[in-house]
């Protein structure tokens, strides 16, 4: 399996927050029925959105963390091969372009 653009992952995440938010809000409408197989419902779904959450919060700090020392990364080899970094560029700029005017 290819591991997953960062576009893929920012929707993820909004799927899930989307989902959790829903999942709140039937746990909330259904609030007013006491009867006890709805309530052991509800604990084990609030339980399980209570870790979702942890979960998910967990999920964006470590890849927020990846972001950061990527970014600090590339910063530090540009500014220790500032030729290599501009020849790279170069290459990638003459690639994309050959393959937009190819269309």
């Amino acid at each position: 399996m290819s591991e997953l653009t960062t576009a893929q992952k920012e929707k993820l995440m909004a799927d899930l927050k989307l989902v959790m938010a829903d999942a709140e809000a039937l746990l909330a409408a259904t609030s007013d029925d006491a009867s006890a197989s709805m309530a052991q419902l509800r604990t084990r779904v609030t339980e399980t959105l209570s870790k979702a959450k942890d979960g998910l919060i967990e999920a964006q700090e470590l890849v927020s963390d990846r972001a950061r020392a990527a970014a600090k990364a590339t910063d530090h080899y540009v500014h220790d091969h500032p030729w290599k970094a501009v020849g790279i560029a170069a290459g990638v700029g003459l690639v994309l372009g050959m393959l937009i005017s190819r269309r």
